[in-house]
């Protein structure tokens, strides 16, 4: 075996790396390659974090699945199975639920870290075979409110307009709810090199995180309130004489409507609802506004509220009132998460969306892509259920009763998850794919094995918007299929044979097709031209077009080519805290886990260095409660409770505990998190809700 130049399987830097056969002799069960450095490819340059390193790890025949397991009879215990009899069943499956349901009844929940081919393939099973509205995927719970507020202020969606690189070169980055110091660490580099170069970073953050550490600013915002933060920067960006008046002339429209908003949101106001300092306030106006060039960058600490959309609005709002937007240099982006949570939002897994991100309810896109899969557009569904929507119906009149679920682990990341987990455990039929024997792929009917990311190759788009190549270097183990196979397998039996193939180059093909003339369009994109230029960066409409590293600089996406200011105001979060659950609850991410844990609870190295959940306090809320170090707590909300031990710092508010998502069982910290959905997005409200912490009677739990 030659080296394999690939790419990670975690987050959405998809840094490059290169696969080598593994070192004889060895284990028979050992990993079949080792992971090395890809020092040519842009993005990471060789380096990779201690997920992506481990990464082979989990290719291990001992910690993944090896073989279809099917269920007998409800309450019994899963049993290995043919390929055949477990196909056979899932379709079956979902047959019987639509003949005694309907169509909708029978349901989809995707993944964002699926390729683009199979988040294609998966929404054309969904709406041909299934005929289903009710499709979703785990993205929902990532990227969406910063997507739908991109949409709406610059008529387009990516993640970040821009290269990473150009991070590095502009004058300040505000950087609000982000900790890439450990959940993309080789994306610290370019926040190292900004302040080489002279520029300044602002962190806004209610914890002091690695990242944060390094920040020339650091804003500690109440959970729940950076709404208020970035009205009451633009109202000093205003009132300090900072608006560029003539970009906001020249490119933008609606700025009265901000500019009012600002208004009701003065420095005393802000302190008061946020709990930063007015004189913190006064200097991130001056660092940011004085800035000839500046970006704001968020990600899931600002987005994932019931409020996220408007909140990442007003931080779009910040970049328009003072030029930094469709210049070089300057811009708002997203920092997404999951390793494909750009593109699987773009090709058709989403409730609302077709391939090349077009509206489901848009005539004219239901036509052109009706026509690539040789249907009528009138037998297309509709819009469905958001995913938080479909897991909270699941198994009730009117909602999914039969459920395939595709790289996906809602027991562990849904909010409010043991009532997630009630309502899977109600469907009348389960299935579940993944490498792993997930938590959820436990109460599965038939659980499919699948071929990992070393094992196939696939597209994928990082946070860029630059589509790469992830190439197989070895065969997958015999009794293991791709997901490809897998719907072609349901697909031909329920009735549709044709139009699902299991090459991957040929579903890209077909996907180009399907995404050409779209706001993501991929036409003039293929496996070659990835491989011979790293990667090539959407909308690339021909084989001639150079791709897009840099949106907006002349026009935005929007009809008249202007970017639209937002009017919100500062609204309180869902749930606030009360005398019976006192304190706020934040969560997040650590270095050495990733998403549900599921592959990388199965690396003992990761496992070493984050062996499981903890609480972190604050030392006066410690001492007031009289909880010492390592002291195994009890945080309690209105929707069940978590028990981890606590981690005392003084990086945390006195008001707030912080819990990571990464592990389940009795320290889940989701049992905890708000379901409470942003009206236009549709994302739960994960980063705030209101807890109470106990320490535990002698003895045992309460």
């Amino acid at each position: 075996m030659t080296p394999t130049d690939t790419h990670c399987p975690y987050c959405a830097l998809q840094c490059g790396m290169r696969l080598h056969p593994a070192a004889a002799p060895r284990d028979p069960g050992a990993p079949p390659v080792e992971v090395g450095e890809r020092p040519d490819f842009p993005v990471n340059q060789g380096a990779l974090c201690g997920k992506g390193r481990t990464a082979a790890a989990v290719l291990s025949r001992a910690a993944r699945l090896t073989a279809p397991l099917v269920r007998d009879r409800a309450g019994g215990s899963l049993r290995e199975a043919s390929w055949d009899e477990a196909l056979d069943r899932v379709a079956d499956g979902l047959r019987r639920t639509a003949a005694r349901h309907g169509a909708a009844a029978a349901g989809v929940f995707g993944g964002g870290g699926l390729t683009n081919e199979k988040a294609y393939l998966l929404g054309k099973f969904a709406r041909v075979v299934l005929r289903t509205p009710n499709i979703d995927y785990n993205g929902r719970f990532c990227m969406s409110s910063a997507a739908a507020a991109h949409r709406a202020a610059f008529g387009l969606d990516r993640g970040l307009p821009f290269p990473l690189e150009d991070v590095a070169g502009t004058g300040c980055v505000l950087l609000a709810g982000a900790n890439p110091a450990e959940t993309m660490p080789p994306a610290l580099r370019y926040f190292t090199r900004l302040r080489e170069n002279g520029g300044r970073l602002i962190v806004v953050d209610p914890r002091r995180t690695r990242t944060a550490a390094q920040a020339d600013l650091h804003l500690r915002p109440l959970p729940g309130t950076d709404l208020a933060l970035a009205r009451g920067l633009l109202h000093l960006m205003i009132t300090e004489g900072y608006l560029d008046e003539e970009f906001i002339a020249a490119r933008t429209t609606g700025f009265a409507g901000a500019r009012a908003a600002a208004m009701a949101h003065w420095p005393e106001r802000v302190e008061q609802i946020t709990g930063v300092p007015v004189p913190q306030l006064h200097a991130a106006a001056r660092l940011f506004g004085a800035a000839a060039t500046g970006m704001v960058l968020t990600a899931r600490g600002s987005e994932q509220h019931s409020k996220g959309t408007d909140t990442v609005r007003a931080w779009i709002d910040l970049c328009l009132a003072t030029g930094k937007a469709g210049r070089p240099g300057s811009g708002y982006g997203c920092l997404t998460g999951q390793g494909n949570g750009q593109g699987g939002r773009e090709h058709g897994q989403k409730a609302d969306q077709l391939p090349g991100y077009r509206s489901l309810t848009d005539p004219a896109a239901r036509a052109h892509v009706a026509g690539v899969w040789g249907v009528d557009p009138a037998t297309l569904p509709g819009p469905g259920l958001s995913a938080y929507e479909m897991l909270d119906t699941a198994g009730t009149p009117g909602g999914v009763r039969a459920l395939l679920v595709m790289g996906s682990n809602p027991v562990v990341s849904a909010p409010r998850a043991g009532h997630v987990t009630r309502r899977l455990r109600a469907l009348d039929f389960l299935a579940v794919g993944d490498v792993v024997l997930s938590e959820t792929a436990e109460l599965a009917d038939v659980v499919l094995p699948a071929a990992q990311w070393a094992e196939e190759t696939g597209t994928t788009t990082n946070l860029e918007g630059r589509v790469i190549l992830r190439q197989a270097a070895v065969e997958p183990p015999p009794g293991v299929r791709t997901d490809l196979e897998v719907l072609a397998g349901l697909a031909a039996r329920l009735g549709t044979p044709d139009g699902f193939p299991t090459a991957p180059e040929a579903v890209f093909d077909e996907l180009r097709r399907a995404s050409a003339g779209g706001p993501a369009d991929y036409a003039g994109i293929d496996y070659a031209r990835i491989r011979a230029e790293a990667g090539v960066f959407w909308p690339c409409p021909g084989p001639d077009h150079p791709g897009t590293p840099r949106l907006f600089l002349d026009r935005f996406a929007t009809p008249d080519g202007r970017a639209r200011f937002s009017t919100a105001g500062h609204r309180p979060e869902a749930e606030p805290p009360d005398a019976r659950h006192p304190l706020h609850l934040t969560t997040g991410r650590v270095t050495a886990q990733y998403q549900s844990g599921a592959q990388t609870r199965r690396v003992t190295e990761l496992n070493a260095a984050a062996p499981g959940p903890f609480v972190e306090l604050h030392p006066h809320l410690a001492e007031r409660l009289g909880i010492t170090e390592g002291e195994v707590v009890a945080v309690t909300s209105r929707r069940g409770r978590a028990l981890a031990p606590a981690r005392i710092t003084a990086g945390i508010r006195p008001d707030t505990v912080f819990m990571p998502f990464h592990w389940a069982g009795d320290g889940r910290a989701n049992t905890l998190t708000n379901p409470a959905l942003d009206p236009v997005s549709k994302m739960p409200e994960f980063k705030v809700c209101a807890v109470r912490v106990e320490k535990l009677p002698a003895g045992g739990a309460p």
